[in-house]
């Protein structure tokens, strides 16, 4: 079980304190590999692991001169580690160790994700456990369609993001490579056991072929795995935003003590969270687009996707961790109103047993269009009329030749929609 982190440990992932941390680790173990192979002492490695140290605040002032973050650290850590700095950055370029420390923060990123990712899952576990057999409508095109339970709504949600969470398993295995190949991937001045040593140290895979950076269609599966969640944040948080209007009224979000909806209508209660967690869903669809953008490149590499990632891998991560916790907030506190559910569930006088009717009829042997248009004229009826559908079957004189009294009162049935609700929990493991 994964632990549960907050936001500002998220943040830290991408803090400059973290990647020179992460930078440095792999540059150490760069030594002791040079070592293994015997091209430093190993004298060395013990007096770089001890002295090598740096001061952020020291390498952002170098690194306004160089303009170059690298160079900069660098120059930094040689400061500490004395004449020992000639074995330090030995036979590596700068992408060699920024791409490996992006793939360790994308990797730390998306283990806090999915420690957010099973609260929520439990959280819509209990709650689709809850209304199992509460009933209300089931709409189409936002029009009353048939009548299923609030808990097979939520249980839609709860497979969901089983498959959430292995989006980000395989987001995550799909990220997590290292790159130590040289200038242009050709292990010209370092040796591929230098490369295969540190990834096995940090827990990371071999990139196969690489250039001077790894591809980035590995960064734009990440991208879009990260959207693709937000987007079915999206999709639960919608619906309780439909639930929550005043003419519907069957679900809707916490609303805390002291809260104020309106600077002017006092009776206000919006389904604010929702909005915003459907609001942060466009962003990281748009940042999934420029991480596709960043795949295709000049030759060997150029640095175009470099400034754009230094943005969207820490916005989208930070994004939807928060966005995760929202949703689980709104989940846990799900205020439900199933007598609102009855009541809707009521207002087209019947008209959502309609199908019924219509199977029903086919079984006794009716055409299908010459069914459909028996129950179709009473649906219509009912509808411009408002009144009674299944009083109005019954009066009807030629559906009457094929269906008694009994048989259209058992059309009505809630337990006919229902029958198969618990075989679809027990698919899902609820």
């Amino acid at each position: 079980m994964i632990e549960r982190y907050s936001l500002p440990e998220i943040s830290h992932v991408w803090s400059e304190e973290n990647k020179f941390t992460k930078l440095l680790e792999i540059e150490i173990l760069a030594v002791q590999a040079q070592a293994k192979l015997g091209n430093i002492p190993q004298s060395a490695v013990k007096r770089i692991r001890k002295k090598a140290k740096f001061n952020l605040s020291n390498i952002k002032k170098v690194e306004k001169k160089t303009q170059h973050d690298i160079v900069a650290f660098i120059a930094e850590v040689s400061k500490y580690i004395g004449k020992d700095a000639r074995y330090f950055h030995l036979g590596l370029t700068s992408s060699d160790i920024l791409d490996t420390t992006l793939a360790l923060q994308c990797k730390e990123a998306a283990d806090i994700l999915l420690s957010d990712l099973n609260k929520l899952t439990q959280a819509i576990r209990n709650k689709a456990k809850k209304y199992k057999n509460t009933v209300c409508i089931g709409r189409t095109h936002g029009v009353h369609a048939e009548p299923t339970t609030f808990g097979l709504k939520l249980a839609s949600w709860y497979s969901e993001v089983l498959r959430a969470q292995q989006l980000l398993k395989q987001a995550k295995e799909y990220i997590s490579f290292a790159k130590i190949s040289g200038a242009v991937g050709t292990y010209s001045n370092i040796d591929p056991f230098i490369e295969k040593y540190i990834a096995v140290k940090l827990g990371l895979e071999v990139e196969p072929v690489s250039t001077q950076i790894i591809p980035r269609d590995r960064h734009a599966v990440y991208m879009a795995r990260l959207a693709i969640v937000g987007s079915s944040l999206e999709r639960f948080a919608l619906e309780v935003r439909n639930l929550q209007r005043t003419e519907v009224l069957e679900a809707e979000e916490p609303f805390a003590k002291g809260q104020k909806g309106s600077s002017a209508m006092p009776h206000k209660r919006n389904p604010v969270i929702c909005e915003r967690i459907c609001g942060l869903s466009r962003i990281l669809r748009a940042n999934a687009m420029a991480g596709l953008e960043n795949i295709a490149l000049w030759h060997e590499r150029d640095i175009s996707h470099s400034s754009v990632e230094r943005i969207i891998l820490p916005d989208s991560s930070i994004l939807l961790d928060y966005m995760l916790q929202k949703m689980t907030e709104v989940v846990e506190g799900l205020v439900v109103y199933p007598e609102n559910m009855l009541k809707n569930l009521v207002k087209t006088g019947g008209l959502i047993f309609s199908q019924a009717v219509l199977t029903k009829l086919m079984q006794k042997g009716l055409k299908r269009m010459s069914a459909y248009e028996l129950v179709q004229r009473n649906a219509l009826a009912t509808w411009n009329k408002g009144t009674n559908f299944q009083a109005n079957l019954l009066k009807d004189a030629a559906l009457r030749k094929v269906l008694s009294e009994n048989e259209i009162k058992d059309c009505f049935s809630l337990d006919y929609y229902l029958r198969n609700i618990n075989n679809i929990f027990k698919r899902i493991g609820i």
